[in-house]
């Protein structure tokens, strides 16, 4: 049985109770959650995850990091250095976006060497798989399609991006509204392409109960992926948006009836004050789901920094509701991340996710900055060090100001007020 299944049947399965424990939460609260499709555990039944990862309300926000090849770099070994860097870092989960090499193996290779939650996007491989035999991705076929994603669930990836949402319907909005940069959305740009080609609906939408059928098989978790998410401030909050994320709310309550669990995608770019909407409405909309959004990224004239400007829409995204934030690397627009992008682009989403974490009220997240206070009060740098995010920057950063005192930092020396107040 699925976890949704066990949640409606009132049995506490060891999952929830592992999540319970890592929350400070009773067994029962996520249990009753994940019956009401608000929580979710991603965890393939052909994978035995040594970090589980719980997703929703009530539960700290979560980060994800996206890694896998491109067509011009496809080097195992680099991808997973760089699950190790994300792992360090500290992300609850990965996903797999790997478009260059022999994709299953590289899949494989990061599913077996993977302690947290795994996700991928079939649709890729379907994609990829055309071109290898000299075709368009507009010739693969629904076939194609749906294959990919068993293949996925067979090989243990614990939740899958689905880009359901972009339908004929969605489509005419996109060609009204004449947005500034498309589709940005990789798999929903494959999706779009082999709609319009062919001139035939949306086969993940068409065949979505035989999709269901696959997860629900293998305790799957389905991520609604938000195919029309806009790529520039200026298409942010369009018909198009509004009317696929109407789409996704439909198929959330579908996914539930089905025993899967679920959660949804969002942008994406988007401007500051449109952030705290876009989260209240897919929670309406949804009904609670747990909500993913990239980033969101606030400013478009930022490349090398979207870190930044993707940790500043995290922050506010997920003080408003969001459950799991999808990290932005200083790479993003540029080029494929290193490991040290990587690194960098946890360390922001997680100081985002934490920030949000005191705004709702996360009591862990309180005890953690009272608890860091203290040590910085008392000159304690062992203690601090020892207690934020990342104390490998931390330590590298004071030693290269090394103060003459060893009691206070170089920048007050002497006047540190914190020395001054003993006096």
């Amino acid at each position: 049985m699925t976890q949704l299944q066990q949640a409606r049947k009132n049995n506490i399965t060891k999952e929830m109770a592992e999540v319970a424990r890592i929350e400070g939460l009773d067994p029962e609260y996520i249990r009753g959650r994940i019956a009401e499709g608000k929580i979710v555990i991603p965890v393939n039944h052909k994978r035995n995850s040594r970090k589980l990862c719980g997703i929703g309300a009530g539960l700290k926000t979560k980060v994800n990091a996206n890694i896998g090849t491109s067509a011009d770099y496809a080097d195992i070994d680099k991808e997973l250095e760089k699950l190790r860097a994300a792992e360090e870092a500290g992300a609850d989960a990965v996903m797999d976006l790997s478009t260059g090499g022999e994709l299953r193996t590289i899949r494989k290779a990061i599913i077996e060497s993977a302690s947290v939650s795994i996700g991928s996007v079939p649709i890729y491989e379907a994609a990829v798989n055309s071109i290898k035999r000299k075709q368009a991705i507009y010739d693969m076929t629904a076939r194609d399609m749906i294959e990919a994603i068993q293949l996925h669930c067979e090989d243990g990836v614990d939740f899958i991006t689905v880009h359901c949402g972009a339908t004929m319907g969605v489509l005419k909005h996109l060609r009204e509204d004449k947005r500034i940069c498309g589709v940005v959305s990789r798999g929903g740009a494959f999706l779009v392409e082999w709609m319009i080609h062919n001139k035939k609906e949306n086969p993940f939408y068409e065949e979505f109960d035989e999709i269901l059928a696959i997860a629900k098989e293998y305790d799957v978790t389905i991520s609604l992926g938000d195919a029309l998410r806009p790529g520039a401030l200026a298409d942010a909050f369009d018909r198009a948006q509004v009317y696929e994320l109407n789409v996704l709310a439909e198929l959330t309550q579908r996914t539930l009836e089905a025993d899967v669990q679920v959660i949804v995608e969002g942008p994406g770019h988007v401007p500051l004050n449109q952030i705290t909407a876009h989260v209240q409405l897919q929670k309406e909309l949804c009904k609670g789901a747990p909500f993913y959004v990239l980033g969101p990224i606030v400013t478009d004239i930022a490349p090398g920094y979207d870190h930044i400007t993707s940790a500043i829409g995290g922050a506010i995204a997920a003080s408003a509701g969001a459950d799991f934030l999808c990290y932005v690397t200083p790479t993003e627009h540029l080029s494929l991340p290193g490991p040290e992008d990587v690194r960098t682009g946890v360390m922001a989403a997680r100081i985002a996710a934490h920030a949000a974490d005191l705004v709702k009220g996360v009591k862990s997240a309180w005890e953690w900055d009272k608890k860091m206070s203290h040590y910085r009060k008392n000159r304690d740098w062992e203690g601090q060090f020892n207690t934020c995010i990342d104390p490998v920057i931390a330590k590298k950063i004071r030693e290269k100001g090394r103060p003459k005192n060893e009691d206070v930092c170089s920048m007050c020396a002497e006047y540190c007020v914190f020395k001054l107040g003993d006096a």
